[in-house]
């Protein structure tokens, strides 16, 4: 199953509870992510959950722009 990265977060099970007190059970999945991000300074995929990302506990890696070539006006 799924699991973050960086914190660990995974599935957490537990019980539907309805008015009359019948269980049954259920599953609660993080929102979990895979991002290209910098990690001993090398670009890899990683399983990432959203509040790590928004926390900023992971840097993103960021895409190098193509060469432009520019040429001088004469």
């Amino acid at each position: 199953m799924a699991k973050c990265e960086i914190c660990g977060k995974g599935v957490t099970f537990g019980h539907n509870v309805s008015h009359s007190n019948r269980k049954t059970n259920r599953a609660w999945k993080p929102n979990i992510r895979k991002v290209k991000a910098v990690v001993d300074g090398k670009h890899t995929t990683v399983t990432v959950c959203s509040r790590c990302l928004r926390s900023g506990k992971v840097q993103r890696a960021v895409k190098e722009p193509a060469a432009v070539s520019v040429e001088a006006d004469a």
